[in-house]
């Protein structure tokens, strides 16, 4: 196991006199990105009403990106970290129909960290394609224990899934379909360890994805979970995303020790974002419907306003980057690829996909740092077969450091108004004009690129992993697996 502790050291020291760069310091990487879950899921953001002890303990040792940005859905989100690209560009417009299956000759986030000998591993959702070119092992990954499609028990999932939601799944590890036990969350939690483990023991330096399906919908939590809300009043559902929720926390804290007892923090960035805003925004309580915190921000997963893809960020590396410290400058997931490969020592290659993100390695070196404004661009995606060309202007937004354009029309001063209450497109129609013609140039130029489009949903009987789990049953059998 490495000590670097004295290297690190200096670097902070050297850091905070301005002097020196983290390109190329090599840090290991593990980015845990829950799926459905909003700002206001968290009790560090302002929730009463769940209780993430581990998430506030590690908000309050972090930098935060109070100004983060993904897209307002899955397979999106997903596709943009991996490539360093805004998802249209790389063929991935919706979360079904097989436009979520990001386009092969991508020089994917993973490789390009084994490019520089990073060990590159991903424990949970996957969702961009199920095909046998398109899962993580061929995009990079050397490690991989997923479920199929979007969720656990979906259509397009393993068969057997859908009568076992979210307990004792069978899932794909590397290239064998395997049957594991418990939760899914706390399994996916377990095999990110077990694996990070061996790394922090090789000294090799590495990539941890960790990527649960919860809160996601079905609502499943183990009933220790759920117990506490229900007694509260709280309806089932409720019950059982809170439930979610909590357990989300309680294995993030188990993360957090580990790193502890290893010594890993000092050369290891440990960040926790999620994919979208939230799926449900009000539940029951004692028979009485009731809005659930969501930080202030106007509506949630799949709209084009904050609440859709405006998410935590919180980032840790000890004693290199402050604790407490908030970053207000605007980012979004097409920058993490450009800023792991500049802590990683990439040499990018010049024939691959240009990037639209760019490196925020100038505000962890000085969260002061000039950081140029810029337009961000957002579309909902989901159009209906055929139609896409009608939704130009369809649920879509761009956003700036002060300004949300939303559908083309709406305008908000997010600086002043971060709800969303007042459209003041009649009062800054300069501003209206200048957004919607730049955002008319964005989706223009996205149209060649979206390789998806057109193509019809793959039938149950030829769905990739039903086919392959009936092929592994009939030659082989499901083998047990455990972390």
């Amino acid at each position: 196991m490495r000590k670097l502790g004295i290297w690190m050291g200096t670097i902070a020291v050297v850091l905070q006199a301005g002097a020196a760069s983290l390109s190329g310091s090599r840090p290991n990487l593990i980015l845990v990105m829950t799926d459905d879950q909003g700002m206001g899921d968290l009790s560090c953001m302002g929730s009463d009403l769940v209780k993430t002890p581990n998430l506030d303990r590690f908000h309050g040792l972090s930098t935060r990106f109070t100004e983060f940005h993904v897209s307002p859905s899955c397979s999106p989100t997903r596709a943009a970290l991996m490539s360093g690209c805004y998802p249209f560009n790389v063929g991935v417009t919706h979360t079904i129909l097989q436009r979520e299956r990001m386009k092969l000759g991508i020089f994917t986030l993973p490789q390009a960290l084994k490019s520089a000998g990073y060990a590159t591993g991903i424990f949970g959702k996957w969702h961009l394609g199920d095909e046998e070119p398109y899962l993580p092992g061929n995009r990079g990954f050397d490690e991989a224990l997923i479920h199929g499609c979007g969720g656990i028990g979906q259509g397009g999932d393993f068969p057997a899934n859908k009568e076992q939601r979210y307990f004792d799944n069978v899932l794909l590890h590397n290239e064998t379909v395997v049957k594991t036990p418990g939760f899914c969350t706390d399994l996916f939690f377990k095999a990110a360890l077990g694996w990070i483990q061996k790394q922090e023991q090789s000294g090799q330096p590495y990539f941890a994805y960790v990527a649960p399906n919860a809160p996601h919908a079905p609502l499943i939590a183990p009933e220790k979970y759920k117990r506490r809300f229900l007694e509260l009043g709280f309806d089932a559902a409720t019950a059982a995303r809170f439930g979610m929720i909590e357990n989300i926390d309680d294995n993030f804290g188990v993360l957090m020790r580990k790193l502890d007892e290893w010594d890993a923090w000092e050369n290891t960035v440990v960040i926790f974002t999620t994919d979208n805003g939230a799926n449900y925004l009000t539940g029951k309580r004692n028979g009485e419907r009731f809005s659930y915190f969501n930080a202030g921000l106007r509506s949630g997963k799949g709209s084009p306003y904050e609440g859709g893809n405006h998410v935590p960020m919180i980032m840790r590396w000890d004693g290199v980057l402050g604790a407490g410290v908030d970053i207000n400058g605007l980012v979004a997931h097409v920058d993490l690829y450009q800023t792991f490969c500049d802590l990683a020592g990439v040499k990018l290659p010049q024939t691959m996909q240009a990037l639209d993100g760019r490196s925020f390695l100038p505000l962890l070196e000085n969260p002061a740092a000039p950081w140029p404004d810029r337009m961000l661009f957002t579309h909902c995606g989901r159009w209906p077969t055929g139609e896409r060309d009608a939704y130009a202007f369809n649920k879509c937004a761009v956003r700036t450091q002060r300004w949300r354009l939303v559908n083309g029309a709406q305008l908000f001063d997010i600086e002043n108004d971060p709800g969303e209450r007042n459209d003041v497109a009649s009062s800054f129609p300069e501003v209206v004009e200048r957004l919607r013609a730049a955002y008319g140039e964005w989706w223009n130029s996205t149209l060649p690129k979206m390789v998806n489009e057109g193509l019809s949903a793959t039938p149950p009987e030829k769905q990739p992993y039903k086919l392959r789990y009936e092929s592994q049953q009939k030659e082989q059998g499901v083998p047990e697996w455990s972390p």
